[in-house]
């Protein structure tokens, strides 16, 4: 098994692409330990030190560290334990992973926010090993959050500002800002 990684924008974070499915649907993020409980591949990432969040997407894994940790020396412990964890043949959730976008209001213009989440900022934000979740539209401003590689990331303010705010605004006109969730 051949495990690629991938630097991201957040100097904290490293993806990992472990050249299959990850989880079948949707993402799921662990911000600590006790939180990882149906997740037996988190679990044994949090077991080394440094690993302060795991992200799991549909094919790839992103890890953030602690700031006094050095990628050269946390690097091959999650390899390994990705590896481990592949080649067992367990899956990476127990159970149903949480669809990655949350339920709500459903109206046209909310609709017309999700098409453009999903179809044009999702892929690109994965690219970069994270993901944005939808959480509502109220009075011309649109909520949402970050998660995996691109929460805490340095740019993700001006990733949510400056590429998504714009974009949503050109499209649809409703839309007056973008706010972090």
């Amino acid at each position: 098994m051949f495990i690629q990684t991938e630097v991201t924008p957040n100097p904290a974070t490293l993806k990992f692409l472990p050249g299959q499915t990850v989880v079948p649907q949707g993402s799921v993020e662990y911000r600590d330990p006790a939180a990882a409980a149906r997740s037996p591949l988190a679990q044994a990432l949090f077991a080394i030190d440094g690993v302060v969040a795991v992200y799991l997407g549909l094919d790839f894994i992103t890890i953030t560290k602690r700031e006094d940790k050095d990628w050269l020396l946390l690097k091959p412990p999650v390899l390994g334990v990705i590896m481990d964890h592949f080649t067992s043949g367990r899956a990476a959730v127990e159970g149903d992973v949480d669809a990655a976008h949350e339920q709500g209001d459903d109206s046209e213009v909310v609709a017309q926010i999700k098409e453009l989440l999903d179809t044009r900022i999702r892929p690109v934000v994965a690219q970069d090993g994270g993901d944005i979740t939808f959480h509502r539209f109220e009075d011309g401003v649109v909520y949402l959050s970050m998660k995996g590689a691109c929460a805490g990331c340095p740019s993700s303010t001006a990733t949510l500002k400056s590429g998504i705010e714009n974009m949503l605004r050109h499209y649809i006109p409703d839309v007056q800002e973008v706010r972090s969730a």
